[in-house]
């Protein structure tokens, strides 16, 4: 699968952002996908995950009631809305794809099988 994430930028705190996660070369429609973050420095962190078919989200505490996680099968489009952003939300943004049968959403990295190569994210204060 490929993966191709867009929608990256430089905005002001408060603002929003929409991440587009568009795939090809194999159907996605059975994969839970997620979205990680990694700063500076850091680590990759969780961000949001969803169900093959969009009926269950999971979000990290940080960015719950703020970020909104949705997906477009008929497009192999994951998407990520992200409001009321933070300083602290600047990073690398990744979109990932776990191809196990078992459906759970994973917010742990090792759980997910192919990856793209993010869009940057920045946020001033």
């Amino acid at each position: 699968v490929e993966v191709r994430e867009s929608g990256g930028g430089l905005v002001q705190a408060g603002n929003s952002l929409s991440l587009t996660c568009a795939t090809s070369g194999r159907s996605i429609v059975s994969n839970v996908i997620g979205w990680f973050l990694q700063a500076a420095g850091k680590e990759r962190e969780f961000v949001a995950a969803i169900s093959w078919n969009g009926g269950r989200t999971l979000y990290s505490d940080a960015v719950k009631g703020r970020f909104t996680i949705s997906r477009d099968n008929a497009k192999s489009t994951v998407y990520l809305q992200m409001n009321a952003l933070k300083p602290e939300d600047t990073a690398v943004y990744y979109c990932a794809g776990d191809i196990s049968t078992a459906h759970e959403l994973h917010s742990i990295p090792h759980e997910y099988e192919y990856w793209g190569q993010g869009t940057q994210v920045a946020v001033s204060s």
